[in-house]
């Protein structure tokens, strides 16, 4: 009772828990928040000191009593007591403006595809004991197909891949089920990793995860681009221990991140072995959408369209695919509910 009370005066929000940001969709608003997926902890005391924007910056700058940690890892919840509180500093914040006491919305959130059922009941008590009076669950590349406003409902195929943080999704659509998929843990962090671990073994260098991501950004490619050829990589000589800064070209960027795009690529060529005829047809019309961050790396969707043969676009604003889906889910919760993934409580929309 005290919740449905509650609930009047709350926000319904949906959310991307993603493993490098988290989004975050009011009902009637649109996404609000878009911040790291980092908490700052104070492990003496065990205290959080900053969550989101503010932790990100402390990231490999901390003294040894404080550790900034990321609570998801590929995609799915590795620390239940972190995710807890950042959740609830996401719905906090979210009704901040409002005259909520005590916010008890009803919540959205995506899922990797490939989760277990004890990663799902992690995610969903995450979000009931950070204050949500409902949580829904929705597997990611379903929320990107939504977001990307493709035709999930249809009896024809669409063919999303979502490459986030963590995890990379692959999803064949149709009549509002996933046909055919892949989940990897391979993605914008492995791409990152594969720029750190190739600085170590080609010049000695040892560098930060942030470096590497800015190299990736600047410069990270699946195929030759027109733009910047090389930038400066700064890290510490692993030989003698001093600063050391290199240059590094698109080329050599491109061959760090070929393992890891290959076998990106590879998923998408399985997962299309795997579809039906019918459906093939349809995705060889409409062609394969890419969403997430991961969407963004210069190439790929040449790179794609030329191992399979199939027009490849780029969803619009493919960050926030995922967010805008669950956001599409609240305000259509009745129509949409056979999507939701089963919890552990088979609530249902009401």
């Amino acid at each position: 009772m005290f919740n449905r009370l509650f609930g009047l005066f709350s926000h319904d929000i949906g959310i991307d828990l993603g493993t490098a940001n988290t989004l975050v969709y009011v009902r009637g608003k649109g996404i609000v928040i878009n911040e790291p997926s980092v908490v700052a902890i104070n492990i003496k005391t065990n205290q959080v000191l900053a969550i989101g924007d503010e932790a990100k910056k402390m990231v490999g700058r901390t003294p040894a009593s404080i550790v900034a940690t990321r609570p998801l890892v590929d995609g799915v919840v590795s620390d239940f007591e972190v995710t807890e509180q950042m959740l609830k500093y996401f719905i906090s914040k979210v009704h901040q403006e409002s005259f909520s006491i005590l916010p008890r919305p009803r919540v959205v959130i995506g899922i990797p595809s490939g989760v277990t059922e004890v990663e799902k009941r992690a995610v969903e008590d995450a979000a009931t004991n950070a204050g949500a009076r409902q949580t829904f669950l929705i597997e990611e590349p379903m929320a990107a197909a939504i977001g990307a406003r493709l035709p999930i409902q249809d009896a024809a195929g669409s063919m999303i891949v979502d490459i986030g943080g963590g995890t990379t999704e692959v999803a064949i659509v149709s009549l509002g089920g996933i046909v055919a998929s892949r989940s990897l843990r391979i993605a914008g962090d492995e791409l990152s990793d594969d720029i750190v671990q190739y600085a170590r073994e080609q010049f000695n260098l040892q560098i930060g995860d942030r470096t590497a991501e800015n190299i990736k950004i600047g410069i990270g490619s699946a195929a030759p681009f027109a733009g910047a050829k090389e930038v400066p990589m700064r890290g510490r000589d692993l030989v003698t221990g001093l600063p050391k800064e290199i240059t590094v070209t698109q080329e050599q960027v491109r061959k760090a991140l070929s393992k890891s795009v290959r076998t990106i690529v590879e998923a998408v060529k399985i997962t299309i072995e795997e579809t039906p005829p019918e459906l093939v047809a349809d995705i060889m019309d409409r062609g394969i959408i890419l969403a997430g961050g991961g969407a963004l790396l210069k190439g790929l969707d040449d790179l794609i369209h030329k191992e399979t043969k199939m027009p490849v676009h780029i969803a619009d604003d493919p960050l926030t695919a995922v967010a805008r889906g669950t956001g599409l889910v609240l305000e259509d919760l009745d129509s949409l509910k056979e999507i939701l993934v089963p919890t552990q409580f088979g609530k249902i929309p009401r």
